[in-house]
């Protein structure tokens, strides 16, 4: 099985398959590298796509010390599978905790970065809710270390933005608390702590956001509340950036709603590849409905 090597000796597990340019996928907290197999079948036809395990995910190494997890980690993390596989630049598709390692890398790295998919991205970002996030992070920490995975797998499983996709699709979603109910409970509860508990506000990147260079599509579920208000920051914030809702959709996008998810992606991927995914318009700024000079 191929390994990367991070700079902390830290070893990630990933695959590799297709020819082309390359994606890279990153994969949300209650998944794996397994997450991304509907897109992988997709776009492996005509792209190279590695995926990976983060850091505290099986077959990945589980370092047990608390400072081996934060979101700078994270991203340089996606540079070390980067640097194994041989790739110069990629394209970077990420769901939520992936989501948020897509935005950081795309800024950290913009000359790496292709274009980045960042979708369900935005839990605990907005200034009211930070401190609650992080408290109901510290939660979910201990529940892993005293339930253990498999059973708090089955609440967590079936949160507020996870329930679209059990009506949607009950095999799928048994299959996805499946792979929660395998995490490494040490892992989970440490990435829980240092990644997702501890990563900044959004809120307080909006320079960085609006001198971000890579071209970004934000996608989101209409209702993932979660992420929604963050989303349109974001997209008012940064130069090249679109945002698509799905209907009837929670948190995990890519596997409710695999065909429509894959479009969109397939849309963004073409139009940028064709230099047609510009800034946005500036007569589009304007507080006028219609243009009209009052």
């Amino acid at each position: 099985m191929p390994y990367a090597v991070t700079d902390d000796d830290v070893r990630l597990y990933y695959e590799e398959t297709g020819s082309g340019d390359t994606i890279v996928f990153l994969h949300e907290f209650a998944g794996d590298h397994r997450s991304w197999e509907p897109q992988v079948r997709h776009f492996s036809r005509t792209y190279r796509c590695l995926v990976f395990s983060a850091r505290g995910f099986p077959p990945s190494d589980v370092p047990a010390g608390q400072d081996s997890y934060s979101q700078s980690r994270a991203v340089s993390d996606v540079a070390a599978v980067l640097d194994a596989a041989g790739a110069d630049r990629a394209f970077l598709v990420g769901n939520s905790m992936g989501g948020f390692g897509a935005l950081h890398f795309a800024l950290r790295h913009p000359d790496r970065t292709l274009g980045a998919i960042v979708a369900g991205c935005g839990y605990g970002a907005h200034p009211d809710k930070e401190e609650g996030f992080r408290a109901e992070s510290e939660r979910i920490a201990v529940a892993f270390e005293e339930e253990g995975s498999a059973a708090m797998s089955r609440w967590y499983g079936t949160g507020p933005a996870r329930v679209q996709y059990e009506a949607k699709d009950p095999r799928g979603h048994a299959e996805h608390v499946h792979v929660l109910g395998e995490h490494d409970p040490l892992g989970a509860a440490l990435t829980m702590r240092g990644v997702q508990k501890q990563r900044p506000s959004l809120y307080a990147m909006r320079d960085e956001l609006a001198a971000c260079e890579p071209p970004v599509l934000l996608v989101a579920g209409d209702e993932d509340d979660g992420v929604l208000e963050t989303d349109l920051m974001l997209k008012r914030t940064i130069p090249r950036c679109g945002l698509a809702v799905l209907p009837r959709s929670g948190h995990v996008t890519n596997l409710e709603e695999p065909e429509l998810f894959n479009r969109l992606a397939e849309r963004f991927l073409t139009a940028v590849e064709h230099g047609k995914w510009r800034e946005r318009d500036p007569r589009s700024l304007s507080t006028s409905t219609t243009g009209a000079s009052t």
